[in-house]
């Protein structure tokens, strides 16, 4: 799921590619496909349950936000372009071959072993 998929608001479970089937951990994220749901995004939050794909998106900033992120930039395949941490008050400049953006609290990326090449899918 992600080339040519129509993405509203919403929820849905992450799914990461390569790691043990065995032993999966489930990743909620929150889908904000709206402009309004994408310009609110985490401001004004202390923090994140998981992650939120803002979609379509090329950069974000951190203007306004409480704490640290975790940025992943995907392309149409949802496969990671770019990895970043910012801190806030940061203006993270556009990926052009990104279509996506995944945002999750400082530390949580390198947790689920998210770096580039990494291929995700998102079940709703």
């Amino acid at each position: 799921m992600g080339r040519d998929r129509q993405w509203r608001n919403g929820t849905g479970v992450l799914r990461i590619s390569g790691r043990d089937a065995s032993a999966p951990v489930p990743v909620p994220v929150e889908i904000a496909a709206s402009y309004g749901a994408r310009r609110r995004g985490l401001l004004g939050r202390d923090g994140i349950e998981g992650a939120i794909l803002l979609t379509p998106c090329n950069s974000v900033h951190t203007f306004r936000m409480r704490f640290s992120i975790d940025v992943a930039y995907l392309n149409r395949g949802l496969r990671i372009v770019d990895v970043h941490t910012m801190k806030p008050g940061r203006f993270g400049r556009p990926r052009l071959r990104a279509r996506h953006v995944l945002e999750a609290e400082a530390g949580a990326m390198a947790a689920w072993g998210l770096r580039p090449g990494v291929r995700l899918a998102i079940d709703v």
